[in-house]
């Protein structure tokens, strides 16, 4: 009986590696049927996110909302970072997870989009070009500007907020002990690139460092569809590589707490702790350990 169970297991697993694998690579006669997938594979590639199970108000014994920042410049969270270049290559089948958000939106895939985090004023995708793109007059174009001469497009430069721009994603969740599953849960309500702001791309990166702004916050259960559909690539085993839901939803990356609801207005832990990195971040792994300890002290009481 164990026999025939693994048996059923390794097959399962099989298939599942061959409908997420890059697919036709081994039997393409010429690169173009690359990515080309077969009746099978259509059929069993399924892109819709495993669903939230309900969760009555009454289960809920205890919650904490948080805030927190994923910086990007670390390697455990680099898989959302790049490629953060689209140059026709690595872009076709790969994008960073702004790529895809922003392209969503545009395409209209994602429609919750606001402006702050906790979702009061609704905003679209012809909203966010002032804070995605900037247009200033070049050396040339104030030189013909102080002669009198008439002003094209060509006279000014260009700044967007691209892929690369992006250097943290804020994110909302709520963790939450369910009573009548007997666990601790966390569930992700929303999450927002953080960029220099737009202005401030014509100068240094001092200047851009020193103004960081959050670009947009999306209702994070509207944006499933479309991130299971984008898919992160697996340094481990690349024939395997892992949706953008299943990797936030099962939070693999690294961050640490900027905030935590509060009394005092939801106030930021920098609001509270002046110019002390070191102790704005003892104060996050603190709220990190009352999140856990309670899971713990639950059953031992």
């Amino acid at each position: 009986m164990k026999k025939v169970i693994f048996i059923v297991l390794l097959v399962c697993l099989i298939g599942t590696q061959v409908s997420i694998a890059q697919a036709n690579l081994l039997n393409a006669k010429v690169p173009q049927e690359i990515g080309i997938q077969n009746e099978q594979q259509v059929k069993a590639d399924n892109n819709d996110p495993i669903e939230y199970g309900y969760v009555d108000d009454r289960d809920i014994l205890w919650s904490k909302t948080v805030w927190e920042v994923i910086n990007l410049d670390e390697r455990i969270n680099f898989p959302y970072y790049y490629p953060n270049n689209n140059n026709g290559y690595l872009s076709s089948a790969r994008q960073s997870l702004y790529r895809v958000l922003i392209d969503n939106i545009e395409s209209g895939e994602i429609t919750e989009i606001y402006s702050d985090d906790y979702f009061s004023e609704k905003i679209t995708f012809s909203d966010l070009q002032e804070s995605l793109e900037s247009r200033k007059l070049s050396d040339e174009g104030i030189e013909k500007s102080n002669q009198g001469d008439e002003i094209t497009d060509d006279d000014y430069d260009v700044y967007k907020i691209q892929s690369d721009k992006v250097i943290q994603y804020r994110i909302k969740g709520t963790w939450y002990v369910n009573k009548r599953l007997g666990e601790l849960k966390y569930r992700l309500l929303g999450i927002a690139p953080v960029a220099p702001d737009v202005s401030t791309l014509s100068d240094g990166p001092e200047a851009q460092a020193d103004a960081l702004v959050p670009l947009f916050w999306i209702w994070f259960p509207d944006a499933r569809k479309a991130l299971n559909k984008n898919k992160v690539f697996n340094t481990r085993n690349s024939s395997q590589p892992i949706t953008f839901d299943n990797m936030l939803n099962s939070r693999r990356f690294n961050s640490s707490i900027y905030k935590e609801e509060n009394v005092y207005e939801d106030r930021e832990v920098k609001d509270y702790i002046y110019e002390d990195a070191l102790r704005q971040l003892l104060e996050s792994n603190r709220i990190e350990s009352v999140i856990r300890d309670f899971e713990q002290d639950l059953w031992n009481n």
